[in-house]
């Protein structure tokens, strides 16, 4: 059983989306307050396995809850819930340390879907990390390139004396990024290995954490050496440029 931590504070859709993963085996904390989540999550240190988290809510409000729980080192997979047709929000969010977003009104089916597939990976990442020796994927708990660490169970990418820490997200992306280095991939086949969703999904959630995941390992992320827009393709990473 799975706990999820839910943040909404229109009641009706909060209850509808509690008695929805409640039906699928979920258990299920709501609140309608920014603060009462930092409360539960950082001072109370209550354990929950995923946090779904609308963007309006009054007092604190999505963004900066992220922003907080990532700040406080804090890495609850977070799936945020947008307005339709805010794509700043989409973008805020992701800067804020959201792992993915879905845009209300939404089908209950592809959210169910999109907390699933975070899910899988958080205990993909567990039972990984209990491993002695790599991965499945063949990819090494620690990935040395360029004069740069990726550090797969702690989450967290060295550059020279700077550690950042990375999200769920931010990690298995890159790892699947290595696991086909210097090849490149698509972000259909992305989508559907990384986020293991394969419905009508707005790939622009890609891109944006290949904007973030530049910043991190790009000495100018304007133009990259190591994470390459392939032109009507998708990604590839080059692990040590000529």
């Amino acid at each position: 059983m799975s706990r999820i931590l839910l943040v909404e504070d229109e009641e009706h859709l909060a209850q509808g989306l509690k008695f929805n993963l409640e039906a699928e085996g979920h258990s299920v904390e709501v609140t309608d307050e920014g603060e009462v989540a930092l409360k539960l999550l950082l001072k109370e240190k209550k354990e929950f396995d995923a946090l779904v988290l609308d963007v309006m809510l009054p007092g604190k409000d999505g963004f900066t809850v992220a922003r907080e729980l990532r700040r406080a080192q804090n890495f609850i997979p977070v799936l945020m819930l947008t307005a339709r047709g805010r794509q700043e929000d989409v973008l805020k969010g992701f800067e804020a340390g959201a792992d993915d977003y879905l845009p209300k009104p939404f089908n209950l089916a592809i959210l169910l879907a999109r907390l699933d597939s975070m899910l899988r990976r958080k205990e993909w990442t567990q039972r990984e990390n209990g491993a002695e020796n790599g991965t499945e994927s063949d990819v090494p708990a620690i990935y040395e390139f360029s004069g740069k660490t990726i550090d797969f169970q702690g989450l967290k990418l060295h550059v020279g004396k700077q550690a950042m820490q990375l999200t769920l997200m931010e990690t298995e992306l890159l790892r699947y990024l290595i696991k086909h280095a210097g090849q490149a991939v698509s972000r259909k086949a992305i989508l559907e290995d990384v986020w293991n969703l394969r419905e009508d999904t707005d790939t622009r959630a890609i891109d944006n954490f290949i904007v973030r995941l530049r910043k991190y390992i790009e000495k100018e992320p304007s133009k990259p050496k190591h994470l390459l827009t392939v032109r009507g393709v998708g990604y590839e990473f080059v692990p040590n440029p000529q």
